[in-house]
Parts: C-alpha cells; sequence; structure tokens
C-alpha cells in the first residue's frame, strides 16, 4: 500500500473540508505551485484514496428530517442468506448506509425519512419484505449532537 507523506495529508484534508477548492488554493498554501499539486491529486485519485467528491445537503432542506438506525438480525446465517440481504438492501433507496455487524445484531441500517408514518411503510412494504429477517430493531435519533464524514489522520 502506497504511504502519505504530509503534503498528500494535507491536500486531503483541505478536499475533506471542502471537496471544491481549487488546485490554485492547495498550491498556495502549500507554497507550491499547480502543478505538482495537480498531479499528486490525480495520483490520490488513481490510487483510490479519494473514492469520490460528493455535496452534503442539509436533511432538513430535502425534506428528509428523521434520522433512524434499524437493527437487522437474520434468522439463519448461511451464505446465501446474507449475499442476498447485501444484494436486496442495495436497492432500498431509503438506505442511506448498511453495515454487516458482529456481535448480536447481523445489519445495522441508516435511513433518512420525511416522517414516521413513511418509515412505517418501508418497514411493512419494503424490508420486511426481505427474506429471512428474524428481528428489526428501530431507533430514532432525537438530536444529533455530531456528525462528520470526514476522517482525521
Amino acid at each position: 500500500m502506497e504511504t502519505l507523506d504530509e503534503i498528500d495529508k494535507t491536500i486531503l484534508r483541505m478536499l475533506q473540508h471542502d471537496a471544491k477548492v481549487t488546485t490554485k488554493e492547495i498550491a498556495n498554501h502549500l507554497g507550491l505551485t499547480i502543478s505538482p499539486v495537480y498531479e499528486r491529486i490525480r495520483r490520490l485519485e488513481s490510487v483510490g484514496f479519494i473514492k469520490q467528491y460528493v455535496a452534503v445537503l442539509d436533511k432538513s432542506l430535502i425534506d428528509k428530517p428523521i434520522t433512524t438506525f434499524c437493527q437487522v438480525s437474520m434468522r439463519y446465517h448461511n451464505e446465501a442468506f446474507i449475499e442476498k440481504f447485501e444484494q436486496e438492501v442495495q436497492e432500498l433507496e431509503e438506505v442511506q448506509e448498511c453495515y454487516h455487524m458482529g456481535g448480536q445484531v447481523d445489519f445495522l441500517l441508516k435511513i433518512n425519512i420525511r416522517s414516521l408514518d413513511e418509515y412505517h411503510d418501508f418497514v411493512k412494504y419494503k424490508l420486511s419484505k426481505i427474506d429471512n429477517i428474524g428481528v428489526l430493531n428501530s431507533t430514532f435519533v432525537l438530536k444529533e449532537i455530531k456528525h462528520t464524514i470526514a476522517y482525521h489522520f
């Protein structure tokens, strides 16, 4: 695996903070010219350190103010059932994140929705239709205390 030097780390930190920061702004911050900074960014992209550039939206302004975490436990734990769940959950547009967990819960889903009625319909008409789900446990966020997508290194 390729290692990062301090210049790479600074570039990544700046892009995490603002993906729209220009190569010129990064170069000025680092005291470098644009060309080597541009080449470093392209290398960081091609090697896979930078997976994508995104806009982080305000969930309230897009009418998805309620965050729900749904814990899913499977009845049977064989490869076919797990792979089928993983494939089917990919198709559920309501699910923002899905993690295969170790411990008592098999999967943890993060879902942002408009209302509790919408969540009820999601569980009743979509999630519960996936075979082999044994237990669903839902928790609802009352207040978001900290939210970041940046890695600190």
